[in-house]
């Protein structure tokens, strides 16, 4: 009698362990009855008829990443080019990507590929590099679209690299930097106008101080003459610092002599009278 209840015991015992499944968090399991479809065990503890039920698949329902290679397309105006992209993706309903569809990564992979030359060949070459967030937007729509029966939702889906070939990216390189100098010497060229138009409000406002602090002033020719000395010696001694430069000096007095003889003379019009002139005859 004890004998038969240990091995009562012992049967008990091996049932209820072959019948308990532990499920982890973000995972889930498929169980089939004599071959059918039979629920679902969703993460925790479960229990299953031991040689009645079987678990068929045991998956991740978390976010995954499928990085898609490389691929050749070819524009509307006929380049060809390499594009690559990753899609993320995570599984909804797990009996539909189980039973419905046979690699449910690789039909991604290949949906990818599909649609991306699709895209990729509505378009010119100019326009694919500044139509990035347009491809994926075309991209995501018709991948869930298309995954919704598989039990599959797409959440994004990135375009990585464009690749054109080693001549036209030659030529891209050769146009940018055309550009790129063309914006440069239009840059320095108004940079130079801005700086000569204050040179010469500064020179302007310059002698218009200068006039003024020397009109009431009885020895105005004397400080002309010695501002314009100063400034011929510090121009001799600007040129002379160059190693290739000749210098000639001349005497200042002869280059102030036009400049105060100018300042000194009353440039007044006289008025004319009528009677200078001859009358006409009518």
């Amino acid at each position: 009698m004890p004998s038969i209840i240990g091995i009562l015991a012992l049967i008990i015992i091996g049932y209820t362990v072959g019948s308990v499944r532990i499920i982890n968090q973000g995972t889930e399991a498929l169980v089939e009855r004599l071959g059918r479809y039979n629920r679902k065990l969703k993460p925790g503890l479960n229990f299953i008829v031991p040689v009645l039920d079987y678990i068929v698949l045991r998956d991740s329902v978390r976010e995954q990443i499928l990085d898609v290679a490389k691929q050749g397309a070819i524009t509307k105006d006929n380049v060809s080019l390499e594009v690559d992209a990753v899609v993320y993706w995570r599984i909804l309903e797990l009996e539909l990507t189980y039973y419905a569809i046979e690699n449910v990564e690789q039909a991604i992979e290949e949906l990818v590929i599909t649609t991306l030359r699709s895209e990729i060949g509505k378009m010119e070459f100019e326009k694919t590099f500044s139509s990035r967030d347009e491809i994926n937007r075309q991209l995501l729509s018709q991948l869930d679209e298309a995954t919704e029966p598989w039990g599959v939702k797409v959440t994004r889906v990135e375009l990585q690299e464009i690749i054109p070939p080693e001549e036209v990216r030659r030529s891209m390189q050769l146009q940018q930097a055309a550009e790129l100098k063309s914006r440069a010497m239009v840059l320095e060229a108004q940079g130079e106008q801005e700086a000569a138009i204050k040179r010469a409000e500064a020179t302007v406002q310059s002698i218009q101080m200068l006039s003024k602090a020397l009109a009431d002033r009885s020895d105005t020719s004397e400080i002309l003459n010695y501002l314009l000395a100063q400034r011929y010696v510090d121009a001799n001694q600007k040129l002379s610092e160059s190693e290739n430069s000749k210098v000639v000096f001349m005497d200042p007095k002869m280059l102030t002599e036009g400049l105060v003889e100018i300042m000194n003379t009353d440039t007044v019009t006289p008025k004319r009278d009528s009677d200078d002139f001859p009358s006409r005859r009518r």
